[in-house]
């Protein structure tokens, strides 16, 4: 029962410092540039949109396909081997060819031994004369959980490049994504954005040969400015993969939005070796299979750096930036659901929150004074220090506080209630006992102290669990419980202790007021 005065101090040093944490969040920002810190509403309470995002697994498996397939060409042409009639099913995750001589089938499938073998995703047999290989199941579905992994965090820098704040992307299942984005009524700039996969590679054109139907090897596709079909090579000169920086920049010389790139170490030598090596011919910047730019190669270009135009606005130039920065997706995701939340909703469901935390709150203290006294009282000055340290660590951190998160904070106060009504049932037993007021408070702290302590570690480590493991709504509800057990164990143990030591210490009563 003793506090030395450095924890005293130490206690309601605590104490002030969350009051001012808590400050910020009912107050403008100053003009000076200070830590200003505030909790975030979430979509609940402050208004929004939702989107449901599904990945697009035949094209994941169409891509590994292509991909299939330029491995096999390349495996062949070292064994000697020709090839023809090559056939890809994205649905039966299939990619069969002919032998360029008839009876090579058997010879052609051990030249694929290194793509076929153990621990390969891809299966190879001989069917009706022709070499069938066949994606796993089990590894594209693999793949795609990947996949989706890799999105969210493709989708978290893009969205994070429109400053949208403190959007909320996680997964849900094995190939959604559900998004939601507070403060943002009209998502379609982010659908947009999140619609288009950003696969940026550079690819040389074929040969032109003035007809309609690409020549052995090339793609038709289409150039967006002049919608004149061009015959891309299938093979990939330069992969966007290796740009580590895009920006949206205005043309020195036309005056134009443009914008800029640049590669890493590897994509500036490869760029340096195919410009050097083929002066004259035009260059493909292909975007998501159509042509954006296909320019001449006049000069080599060594430097690492480029420049992408065509009748771009600053918004288009900058979400093109923002979208190669950010990666571009490994499968295109489809808006599957999208719900909007007005301000006003947002608004309601405040008001109702904090009616409710404040009913509540006040049935709480009524209760603790009228069955405990004075010390009832003391247990509410460290009730309202509670919420009052919750919220600072809230603040803190910038946490999202949705709507179940509120009613996290207030079964925290009903939880900081109970330890408070432990203490004092338990000096009220002690003095039933006949106990002296100093040997009852003494007694009493010690017998409930390890309960408080059992009790609220055990909610603890539950809530640090459904954090982990729980999504959306279900985190916020974990976070405020979380924390309102530290500040809980906090004021219990401390404040409200320390606040009915002082009393006694400048009373020395003779009985207790419980």
């Amino acid at each position: 029962m003793y506090y030395s005065r450095s924890t005293m101090m130490g206690v309601l040093g605590v104490c002030l410092l969350g009051l001012l944490l808590c400050l910020p969040n009912f107050m403008k920002a100053p003009a000076a540039k200070l830590p200003w810190r505030q909790i975030h509403l979430g979509l609940d309470l402050r208004g929004g949109s939702y989107l449901l995002l599904r990945l697009d697994r035949e094209s994941l498996a169409a891509d590994r396909l292509q991909s299939l397939e330029d491995q096999v060409k390349q495996a062949l042409i070292a064994k000697d081997l020709g090839y023809r009639a090559f056939r890809k099913d994205a649905a039966s995750r299939t990619l069969s060819f002919l032998p360029r001589d008839p009876g090579q089938e058997a010879q052609s499938l051990a030249a694929l031994s290194a793509l076929t073998g153990s621990g390969s995703d891809v299966t190879g047999k001989v069917d009706d004369g022709r070499v069938v290989l066949t994606l796993e199941a089990a590894a594209l579905q693999q793949r795609a959980r990947e996949a989706v992994t890799q999105s969210i965090e493709i989708v978290r820098r893009r969205i994070d490049g429109t400053g949208a704040v403190d959007p909320e992307i996680t997964r849900q299942g094995d190939d959604r994504i559900v998004v939601e984005l507070p403060g943002i009524s009209d998502p379609e700039h982010i659908k947009r954005l999140l619609g288009t996969t950003a696969k940026m590679t550079f690819r040389l054109l074929a040969n032109d040969t003035g007809g309609s139907i690409a020549p052995p090897g090339a793609t038709m596709m289409e150039d967006v400015s002049t919608h004149a079909m061009l015959p891309v090579l299938d093979h990939v000169a330069v992969d966007g993969a290796a740009l580590t920086n895009a920006a949206a920049s205005i043309d020195q010389q036309t005056g134009e939005w443009a914008v800029t790139f640049s590669f890493n170490r590897a994509g500036a030598r490869a760029f340096a070796e195919t410009t050097s090596q083929n002066v004259g011919r035009r260059f493909a910047i292909v975007l998501d299979n159509k042509v954006i730019e296909a320019p001449v190669i006049r000069t080599p270009i060594t430097g690492g750096n480029g420049q992408i135009t065509g009748n771009f606005s600053a918004q288009t130039a900058t979400d093109l930036a923002v979208m190669l920065r950010a990666g571009a997706l490994p499968a295109p995701l489809a808006v599957i659901e999208q719900r909007s939340i007005g301000p006003s909703l947002g608004a309601d469901s405040i008001r109702a929150g904090a009616i409710s935390l404040g009913i509540g709150f006040l049935l709480v203290i009524v209760f603790m004074a009228l069955f405990y006294g004075r010390f009832g009282l003391y247990a509410n000055i460290a009730l309202l220090a509670n919420l009052v340290l919750m919220t600072a660590i809230l603040s803190l951190f910038e946490a999202t506080l949705t709507l179940p998160g509120m009613a996290g904070m207030l079964l925290t106060l009903g939880m900081a209630v109970d330890a408070n009504i432990l203490i004092n049932e338990r000096i009220r037993e002690e003095v039933g006992r006949g106990r002296t007021p100093l040997a009852a408070m003494q007694t009493g702290f010690q017998k409930a102290s390890s309960t408080i302590i059992d009790s609220n570690a055990t909610a603890f480590l539950a809530h640090v669990m459904l954090f982990v493991f729980g999504t959306g709504p279900v985190r916020g509800f974990a976070l405020t419980i979380t924390i309102g057990i530290v500040t809980t164990l906090f004021t219990t143990m401390l404040l409200s202790r320390l606040l009915m030591v002082r009393w006694y210490a400048l009373t020395r009563p003779t009985e207790l007021p419980v």
